[in-house]
C-alpha cells in the first residue's frame, strides 16, 4: 500500500508533538510535512520543538524542516491540525479550498452545520456531511473535526447507554493540566489546589454531546433530544481526565445492565490501526479508574468506567491528549481512508 502523505499543523505544540507521536511509525500515514509558526520554520523539528513527551522523538523526523502554516508550503494529502482555535478559524478552510483533507483537533468548526463532528465509534454516518459540506462550500478538500477531549470520554461512554433511552445527563468533570497546553496553568496556581472553572468547556460538552448522539437526515444533523449539564474543574494531575457522570434513562437500566452493554460494546472498527482492542475498558474494583493507573489502556485510547451504581452513576477515564485530542484525529483520518474518501 502507498502511504498517504500526512503533514501536521501546529507540529511543535502538544498536541502537534502527540499527532508526531502517533504518526511516525503509522502503516497507512507518512509524515511529510511538519508545520509551526515563523519562528519555527526553517529550522529542523528537532531544532524547534522542545520535545516533552515522556517517550524519545522519533528519529525519522529531527531533521525535517518545519514549514510555514501554508497550504503553498504543506506537501501532504492529509493535514491534522493542533492549531489553536482562533489560528484554526482562518487557516484550516485555506487548506480545504486547497484540495487537502483537514483532520481538525481545534474547536473553531466543531458546530457548524455541515462539518461533520465524528467518533468513529459513536457517529461514523455523520461523514455523509462530506458531501454537502464540500457541495455549499464549493471547496475541493474538506474540514472534520473531533470534540473536545472532555466530551470524547464521556461520549464513547454514552454510545451503549442509546439502547436505554437516555434522557439526561450530568457530568462533573476533573481535568490534567495538560489539557491547558504546556503552560496554559501555572504552577503556583494547581499546585494544592482545584480550579472550578475552564473557560467554554462546559458549554462545548453540552452543545457537542448533542450533535455527537444527533440523527444525519441526509442533508444535516438533527441534534439528539436529551439534556446535557457540566461542571469543568482543573486538578493536579498530568495526564488523563476523569469524569463522574450521572444518566437518566427512560428504561432505568439496573448497573449489571450498564456494565454488560459497556462490556458488549464493539464498534467493529478493529480493521482501524489506531482502534484499540477494547474502546471501553470496565473496571470492577471499588477505587478505578485511575488516571496514573489507566490512562495508558489501549495505548492511551481506552477509555475506562467504573463504580457503576444505582441511578444510573459511573466513573469515566480517558487520556486527554491522546484519546482526546490527537489519537482522535487520527482515528477520524483512518475512517475517512478505510471509506475511500482519503
Amino acid at each position: 500500500m502507498v502511504a498517504i502523505k500526512a503533514g501536521i499543523l501546529g507540529a511543535t505544540g502538544a498536541v502537534g508533538q502527540r499527532f508526531v507521536e502517533a504518526l511516525a511509525n503509522h502503516p497507512w500515514f507518512e509524515i511529510t510535512a511538519l508545520a509551526a509558526s515563523e519562528r519555527s520554520a526553517g529550522k529542523t523539528y528537532k531544532e524547534a520543538a522542545g520535545w516533552r513527551l515522556d517517550t524519545a522523538m522519533p528519529e525519522s523526523v529531527e531533521d525535517i524542516k518545519v514549514v510555514p502554516v501554508d497550504p503553498k508550503a504543506v506537501d501532504a494529502d492529509v493535514v491534522f491540525s493542533a492549531l489553536p482555535a482562533d489560528l484554526a478559524q482562518t487557516v484550516e478552510p485555506e487548506f480545504a479550498k486547497a484540495g487537502f483533507a483537514v483532520a481538525s483537533n481545534a474547536s473553531s468548526y466543531r458546530m457548524e452545520k455541515d462539518i461533520p463532528l465524528v467518533i468513529p465509534e459513536v457517529n461514523p454516518e455523520h461523514l455523509g456531511l462530506l458531501e454537502v459540506q464540500q457541495d455549499s462550500r464549493g471547496w475541493d478538500g474538506y474540514i472534520i473535526t473531533n470534540p473536545n477531549c472532555s466530551t470524547i470520554v464521556m461520549t464513547v461512554t454514552l454510545k451503549p447507554l442509546m439502547q436505554f433511552g437516555l434522557e439526561t445527563i450530568q457530568v462533573a468533570t476533573m481535568q490534567a493540566i495538560s489539557g491547558a497546553g504546556f503552560s496554559g496553568v501555572a504552577a503556583m496556581a494547581i499546585y494544592d489546589n482545584i480550579i472550578p472553572y475552564i473557560g467554554s468547556e462546559e458549554k462545548k460538552i453540552e452543545t457537542e454531546t448533542l450533535k455527537l448522539l444527533g440523527d444525519f437526515n441526509g442533508s444535516e444533523i438533527v441534534p439528539a433530544d436529551m439534556r446535557v449539564s457540566a461542571s469543568c474543574h482543573r486538578v493536579p494531575v498530568i495526564d488523563g481526565h476523569t469524569e463522574a457522570i450521572w444518566a437518566g434513562m427512560r428504561d432505568k437500566p439496573t448497573p449489571e445492565e450498564v456494565r454488560k452493554a459497556f462490556l458488549n460494546f464493539d464498534p467493529r472498527l478493529k480493521e482501524l490501526p489506531s482502534e484499540p482492542e477494547r474502546p471501553l475498558i470496565v473496571r470492577d474494583e471499588v477505587d478505578r479508574p485511575q488516571p496514573r493507573l489507566d490512562r495508558n489502556m489501549g495505548k492511551g485510547m481506552s477509555v475506562s468506567v467504573g463504580r457503576i451504581r444505582e441511578g444510573i452513576r459511573y466513573i469515566a477515564m480517558g487520556h486527554n491528549t491522546i484519546r482526546g485530542a490527537a489519537g482522535a484525529s487520527v482515528l477520524n483520518a483512518e475512517l475517512l481512508h478505510s471509506m475511500g474518501k482519503l
